[in-house]
């Protein structure tokens, strides 16, 4: 069965399968990649944070985002992450 879109006024979201917690928290980073793998677990992040495939309404572009319970952890992300 097909996961449900959550649509937001910024983003056309789709979770991840992957995802414990299906919520978009606060605290969010939009990546340009739509492919590039993302293994939130290997950042030993400290809150709760989702992955969704994202279409982003302003400029139509593909990608991913990625939202944290808390700033630190997106700062985390921020310092660790970069696209293959």
């Amino acid at each position: 069965m097909a996961e449900k879109t959550i649509d937001t006024d910024t983003y056309k979201l789709y979770p991840s399968p992957r995802n414990v917690h299906r919520e978009v928290f606060e605290h969010q980073v939009f990546v340009p990649h739509p492919y590039a793998l993302i293994d939130l677990p290997s950042f030993h992040l400290k809150g709760r944070h989702s992955l969704f495939a994202a279409y982003r309404l302003a400029d139509r572009k593909h990608g991913q985002l990625v939202t944290f319970e808390h700033a630190a952890d997106r700062a985390v992300f921020n310092t660790g992450f970069v696209p293959d």
